[in-house]
């Protein structure tokens, strides 16, 4: 991590410290979202939690949180990840908590698990519905959230056969959300999980901790 980043990462920490100092500042949580009523992720490992915890200053609790997007408690967590396989729909409501989410501060990673074609045609039908004055646009490699942490100069694919990279959306100028059509799930660190012949990103660990990490400091 380079100069800048640590000093940004002690700003937040002091920023994010609770009142009693002994205490010492809370750990941060990560949302799994729950959408379309029963859909989540189930192979989106949480094992990038670890690493961002270990290789940075932030504190951040190792498990993901299970948060249902229809409900309030969504807006308790600075970070959520959405993924999962399959054709979806979300619900009026689990639609207008994600705007409001986005648009008052949080931030969403998202991934089709295995690069799941289906998934991909729904969620991007669903941001269209959702942000139909914002579009999803692809990251140059030189965008600082592939610097934050790690120094990621290219997105390694499984089986090497299509070129990796990551779409943002920018709301008034902030990225509030990234997305990745091939798989950031990273199978091989959760128990009885595969792709099955699908296609991930190799990568993802070091991925989705600059991201987290971005969104953090942003």
């Amino acid at each position: 991590m380079n100069s800048r980043s640590a000093a940004a990462l002690a700003l937040f920490l002091g920023l994010f410290c609770c009142e009693t100092k002994a205490l010492g500042p809370p750990e941060v949580e990560c949302a799994n979202l729950v959408y379309a009523r029963t859909k989540s992720a189930v192979c989106f490992s949480d094992g990038f939690l670890k690493h961002l915890r270990q290789d940075t200053s932030i504190r951040v609790d190792p498990h993901f949180r299970t948060v249902k997007l229809n409900t309030e408690e969504i807006y308790t967590y600075p970070f959520a990840i959405m993924s999962g396989e399959g054709s979806f729909r979300l619900t009026d409501m689990e639609r207008h908590n994600l705007r409001a989410y986005l648009t008052r501060g949080g931030f969403l990673l998202a991934s089709a698990g295995c690069s799941n074609k289906h998934w991909d045609r729904s969620f991007r039908n669903e941001m269209r519905k959702v942000f139909p004055d914002f579009e999803l646009v692809k990251l140059p490699m030189d965008h600082p959230v592939f610097r934050t942490v790690y120094h990621i100069n290219r997105i390694i694919t499984r089986h090497g056969r299509r070129r990796g990279y990551l779409e943002g959306m920018f709301i008034n100028g902030r990225l509030v959300m990234i997305y990745a059509a091939l798989g950031l799930n990273s199978t091989r660190h959760v128990r009885g999980c595969c792709c099955c012949g699908g296609s991930e990103i190799r990568n993802a660990d070091e991925i989705n901790v600059n991201v987290m990490a971005y969104a953090l400091l942003h």
